[in-house]
């Protein structure tokens, strides 16, 4: 069989893509790590450049994925099991190291029970196919993830079983809450707890208390969902995200242990039976290998130490470089979004403007990602900004100077 009909076609979408905005450029491809030297953090090798960069596009927001002991417990597992484990979870593919890492990441969040997933966007996929029916209404913020959305489309939630506020609208919650059509018996109040693109939170304070009422409505009950991946590890006085933050719990939290962390795969936390029934029930938990026990020992032993002294001493130097270069940034007259979370945005505001910055921090050694419509609404093109564990004041400083020096 040819492809060359189907090659034809896909070249005119991808063209499509680039004349919409919105294909992605070409993938940088990183080729060495430089340990932390002096004064600095750690330093990036790319692929076809000289220097090394400062990463600030990272999601490693503790640091952790060079933590030697981290290293150390993924190594020790894979010596013991390999590096594969060879099945799917009910066919004999659940080993230790994954039921100690459900325990560990539940005690974590203070939930009963949880069950992990490949990544945090499979763990929302899970979630809506174990708990949608075709009497289930799902209720979300307009930026939530594209993990969540997909997740409503590919459990077939129908479009009059759901409805959307506007971004951290609390009005509109409620109204959203108050126009629930009859014959719905369960309702799903779904929400990112930190917004990647913004770094804001959801008040979950107020949305807890805009559910309350309606509790008793429906005879599956009303539950709240938080997806929580940026939150944990970097948010809140002890690092357990956007619920300690705001002093108020979902009834189901889903995380991952890709970002703060520094490992890899997701997880939903919630009660046993609902975990339960997400085993029973979840094509993205069934049908595919679980995590490898070096990831699962890599992310208990994470963790661990977020859980330990020398992981609040983490996260207090985060939210320290974090302040020092939300202050910079203001001082030089950028515009952002206030909050304490170690993602930045800088609103460019025009999108030739953005790429030309992205090009500038590049030119000068330093990681950024750029974001313009439709990732970002039209007029909100943004630089977002990454602040991590790993980041000396030195490292700020330096970035704080190539944005001083930029000349749009």
């Amino acid at each position: 069989m040819s492809l060359e009909k189907l090659n034809a076609a896909l070249v005119d979408e991808v063209r499509n893509l680039e004349q919409e905005g919105r294909a992605k450029t070409a993938e940088r491809v990183i080729v060495g790590y430089e340990p932390p030297q002096g004064d600095f953090g750690p330093r990036y090798r790319l692929k076809g450049s000289g220097i090394g960069f400062i990463r600030m596009n990272s999601n490693s927001y503790l640091s952790l994925s060079h933590h030697p002991e981290v290293i150390s417990e993924a190594d020790k597992a894979t010596h013991i099991f390999g590096v594969g484990p060879g099945a799917v979870r009910f066919i004999d593919g659940t080993f230790n190291y994954h039921v100690a890492l459900e325990r560990d990441i539940a005690e974590f969040v203070d939930k009963p029970a949880a069950k992990i997933f490949n990544s945090a966007y499979t763990a929302n996929l899970g979630l809506a196919l174990a708990i949608a029916g075709p009497r289930t209404y799902w209720v979300g913020d307009a930026l939530n993830h594209n993990s969540i959305i997909r997740a409503m489309r590919i459990a077939g939630v129908p479009r009059e079983n759901k409805a959307i506020y506007k971004h951290n609208d609390m009005d509109d919650l409620g109204r959203c809450l108050d126009h629930i059509p009859a014959g719905m018996d369960r309702v799903v109040v779904i929400f990112d707890g930190i917004f990647s693109m913004r770094g804001d939170n959801a008040p979950m304070t107020e949305i807890h208390r805009r559910c309350e009422p309606h509790r008793d409505r429906f005879s599956s009950g009303l539950v709240t969902v938080v997806d929580d991946s940026h939150g944990l590890g970097a948010y809140g006085a002890t690092g357990r995200g956007t619920e300690d933050f705001c002093g108020t719990k979902a009834d189901i939290t889903v995380g991952t242990f890709g970002k703060a962390f520094g490992v890899n795969g997701g997880f939903v936390a919630a009660s046993p039976e609902l975990t339960e029934t997400i085993r029973q029930k979840a094509d993205t938990y069934i049908y595919t290998n679980p995590l490898s026990v070096a990831d699962c020992a890599a992310a208990s032993k994470a963790l661990d130490i977020a859980d330990s002294p020398a992981g609040a001493e983490r996260l207090e130097h985060l939210r320290a470089m974090t302040g020092l270069f939300r202050q910079g940034i203001s001082d030089l007259g950028w515009e952002s979004i206030p909050g304490p979370h170690p993602i930045v945005p800088l609103l460019v505001r025009e999108t030739e403007k953005t790429k030309k910055l992205v090009r500038h921090f590049y030119d000068h050694g330093v990681l950024v990602v750029g974001l313009a419509f439709p990732v970002v609404p039209k007029g909100d093109d943004t630089i977002r900004v990454q602040i991590n564990a790993a980041h000396t004041e030195a490292d700020i400083k330096t970035a704080l100077g190539v944005l001083e020096s930029f000349s749009s």
